[in-house]
């Protein structure tokens, strides 16, 4: 498939990419009619997926959706997805992370569909509609967000008389008095990738956006060197952990308290839950503490589209699937159960499965706390390009910064350098 990026137009509130492609082939992802019925194909991960397609199809016998199970993206389901357009035979539809959807566009991967998306914009967050909104196209439905807040250890922070931090600095004072009561207990450990892009996600410290017919690139911005400089004095004080977050060292700390909070999505519920549960009944969540009192400012980690690819030639269709996916309370209700997914349509919030009280929580009704957060997530963040090596490249100088061995801005400067350097490469403009 050969590509040519005809412009990058820089629009408010979206990432000012347009894009054409030559000599795509057609798809077997779907057929279609003049009222937009037939059949098509989707390609995604996620648990409770393919329970949800049969109720689709049951309850919408004119368009047949056809469920394929693929490797989760990073392990090989994107590049799966990129050789089928290159190849003329790709799904109509795919699970495509919010993070990755700019690289599949730079490359031509997807398909234009605001033709039939355009009056279902208020359905969702905003945030998450900028998320599937690429130079004024909209190239997938939204399905689940990642609103941020404070998991931390009620045991730990009971015993010492804290309450949970409502500012950073607050955060900052609680570390040093966990660590001061025992040397083996931190306030958190180290987060890299889209768990750290979270965290400069809260304060609008963007690492990419547009000026004029050029990509910006500003992971190293003086907003993003204030919050490397303050988790670097955190792991310069040695009040963060060395265990890496998902390693078995962090989920026995998690569990024993000798890692009392981690910053994180509503997703890492299901993560701490799962992975270290000898800490059941001592975790609690608080919102997210801010860099000025009140700020009312909320980062978000992960989530995911349900994409249309490019070559699909049932669009109407594909929307339509992609659309009740995101917003049929029964089908999300499953994937609540399921998948622990949160979802990034505004009439969900107040799912019966949003509303219990979490045993492994004390009992507290946790999904409260995320409901209030997400409607603050900042919607100006922008993705790059190139994530998977952005990340990559931030992810080893991060490695090097948390363990001593540099600094975490010199991590994002360095990301920085070598994202520009590949953007020029592949012919991407980007402004100096």
């Amino acid at each position: 498939m050969k590509r040519s990026i005809t412009r990058i137009a820089g629009i408010a509130g979206a990432l000012g990419l347009a894009l054409t492609a030559t000599g795509c082939g057609g798809s077997d992802g779907g057929s279609s009619s003049a009222s937009g019925k037939g059949s098509i194909t989707f390609w995604g991960w996620a648990p409770g997926y393919e329970d949800a397609v049969a109720a689709f199809n049951k309850s919408h016998p004119d368009l047949k959706v056809t469920y394929q199970a693929v490797q989760p993206g990073a392990k090989g389901g994107y590049q799966k997805m990129l050789n089928a357009v290159k190849a003329g035979n790709a799904p109509c539809l795919a699970q495509v992370g919010y993070e990755t959807l700019p690289s599949f566009a730079a490359q031509g991967a997807l398909k234009d569909v605001t033709k039939y998306a355009s009056a279902d914009q208020g359905d969702y967050q905003s945030a998450a509609w900028q998320s599937v909104s690429l130079g004024g196209a909209v190239y997938g439905a939204p399905v689940d967000t990642g609103p941020m807040a404070l998991f931390y250890n009620k045991k730990v922070f009971d015993s010492l008389g804290l309450k949970p931090p409502v500012t950073w600095d607050e955060y900052r004072e609680d570390a040093k008095r966990i660590h001061a009561s025992d040397p083996h207990r931190y306030i958190s450990s180290p987060y890299l990738d889209y768990d750290y892009a979270g965290l400069a996600w809260q304060t609008g410290a963007g690492w990419f956006g547009v000026q004029g017919d050029a990509w910006q690139v500003t992971m190293a911005s003086a907003a993003n060197k204030r919050v490397a400089d303050y988790w670097q004095g955190l792991a310069d004080d040695k009040l963060i952990s060395g265990a890496p977050m998902y390693d078995q060292a962090w989920y026995t700390g998690i569990g024993n308290g000798d890692i009392a909070t981690v910053v994180g999505a509503v997703w890492q519920a299901g993560v701490i839950k799962g992975g270290a549960k000898s800490g059941s009944g001592q975790w609690a969540v608080a919102p997210l503490p801010q860099w000025s009192k009140g700020a009312g400012q909320v980062g978000n980690a992960g989530g995911s589209a349900t994409a249309v690819l490019k070559g699909c030639d049932n669009p109407e269709g594909a929307w339509e699937f992609a659309h009740w996916l995101g917003t049929d309370r029964d089908a999300f209700g499953g994937l609540v159960e399921k998948a622990a997914l949160y979802p990034a349509a505004k009439k969900l919030l107040d799912l019966p499965q949003l509303k219990g009280g979490d045993p492994y929580f004390g009992g507290q009704k946790i999904y409260d706390v995320f409901a209030a957060a997400a409607p603050q997530v900042n919607s100006s963040w922008t993705w790059g390009p190139l994530m998977t090596k952005t990340a990559a490249d931030l992810d080893d100088g991060l490695g090097k910064a948390w363990a001593g061995k540099g600094t975490i801005a010199g991590a994002l400067s360095g990301a920085q350098d070598k994202t520009v350097s590949e953007m020029k490469k592949q012919g991407l403009k980007v402004a100096e």
